[in-house]
């Protein structure tokens, strides 16, 4: 929320507990969720997605990672690279061509994390503020 706070509000949450038992209870939305002994540390929120083929495109499935969150307290752990590596095994089991996943420009930090994971941009999304 720093990054852009006209973006982002400074506190809440990305999804209601309605959204969350939504995607929980969806097959096409998988969670994978890294626990320590009850204690949830961190969650993997995912999206299978087939793309029907058009003139200009392929037909491709893939798996988007929606949320990839780790508390704050178990950052550096490993948490996190645990979790991508999962949700990469499951999109092989799966039979997906991809994994994609959307991160800020401004967050440098996981810029850095997926890069160390051999992520590499897909495209770029450029914006103008309208004053």
């Amino acid at each position: 929320a720093n990054g852009r706070p006209d973006i982002f509000k400074g506190k809440g949450s990305k999804y209601s507990r309605e959204q969350i038992k939504d995607i929980i209870a969806c097959e096409k939305t998988p969670v994978f969720v890294a626990d320590d002994n009850g204690t949830i540390k961190g969650y993997a929120f995912l999206e299978i997605e087939d793309r029907a083929e058009t003139g200009a495109l392929n037909a491709i499935k893939s798996l988007y990672v929606d949320d990839i969150c780790v508390d704050e307290s178990a950052r550096g752990q490993g948490i996190g690279t645990l979790l991508y590596e999962k949700a990469k095994e499951f999109a092989k089991e799966k039979n997906c061509y991809k994994l994609t996943l959307n991160v800020w420009d401004f967050n440098k930090n996981a810029l850095k994390f997926y890069e160390k994971l051999g992520l590499t941009p897909l495209k770029t999304m450029m914006e103008q503020i309208i004053d």
